[in-house]
């Protein structure tokens, strides 16, 4: 299995070993995320984190804004009120639970945190907001909070038409690289790192992206790959999200072979079930 060098994340001032592969279940606080199965209300919220921390979840990424392709647009102060009350529930009956919160947003990110969220996991790579990075490195240094810096282009609603690469694994690592200087230029510490699987990709290029994930490890910062269900999965078995479990775990354990640290699921026992299976392995 290949080696990263990076192996803890300081969490609030909690240390995550990674050495062990981590599960990040997926909570959406939203009405069109194109999974419907993860679409949480509040009322619902508390017993899914709980079922999805008793099936070996160390994170809870929590997210207001559905960014699938072509997804509806939100207003921060909309997207706040989604997630602001869902962590403070979710801390209530689970003070230790390490949350992420998924935004693009400083602002959404900075009143998550305040509300006791531990990381920020940023779908746009500091792209959508200038203050982004700012603030990161601000709660990076004061309270130790890590930053997800993932690959995309564009938005949400036009990400897709601009699937265009000269060479995809070479183009997305040079993007990367220099929001990733921007950022430990900043001061930021804990930097996790997330190819972007499905936002500005094809399917074609997202199994590329999978097939070279190796070649993130040039960078010495854990990978995420959040690929759970996508229509990466779907459209080539020709079946329904809900049907792309199977296919979900077949990518996942691939993806765990290839270096992931993190994966961002739906279906958390499953996901943990593939750590601890390929954690068996042994390799010369």
């Amino acid at each position: 299995m290949p080696k990263v060098t990076k192996k803890t994340l300081n969490c609030r001032g909690r240390l995550v070993d990674l050495a062990q592969p981590a599960v990040m279940g997926i909570l959406n606080i939203t009405p069109d995320s194109f999974f419907a199965d993860s679409r949480v209300s509040l009322d619902k919220t508390v017993s899914t984190a709980g079922q999805m921390l008793m099936e070996g979840a160390t994170f809870l990424d929590i997210g207001g804004y559905s960014t699938r392709p072509g997804a509806a647009t939100v207003s921060p102060e909309e997207e706040a009120g989604r997630v602001l009350p869902v962590i403070e529930a979710i801390l209530t009956s689970f003070p230790n639970a390490l949350i992420s919160i998924d935004t693009f947003r400083a602002s959404v990110a900075r009143q998550a945190v305040e509300a006791g969220a531990s990381l920020i996991n940023d779908v746009s790579g500091g792209t959508l907001d200038p203050a982004m990075f700012h603030t990161v490195a601000q709660l990076s240094q004061s309270m130790s909070i890590p930053y997800i810096l993932m690959h995309m282009r564009g938005t949400p609603q036009t990400m897709q038409s601009l699937a265009t690469y000269q060479n995809l694994v070479t183009d997305v690592i040079d993007e990367v690289a220099i929001r990733l200087v921007e950022l430990r230029a900043l001061g930021a510490k804990d930097i996790i790192l997330d190819p972007g699987f499905g936002f500005a990709k094809t399917p074609a290029q997202n199994f590329d992206l999978l097939s070279n994930l190796a070649a993130f490890h040039l960078f010495d910062e854990p990978l995420l790959v959040g690929i759970s269900r996508k229509t990466t999965i779907w459209k080539t078995l020709t079946i329904r999200p809900e049907e792309a479990l199977n296919g979900t775990t077949v990518m996942n354990t691939i993806a765990l072979l290839k270096g992931a640290s993190i994966l961002r699921v739906h279906d958390v026992r499953e996901a943990v079930e593939a750590v601890k299976l390929t954690s068996q392995l042994t390799f010369f």
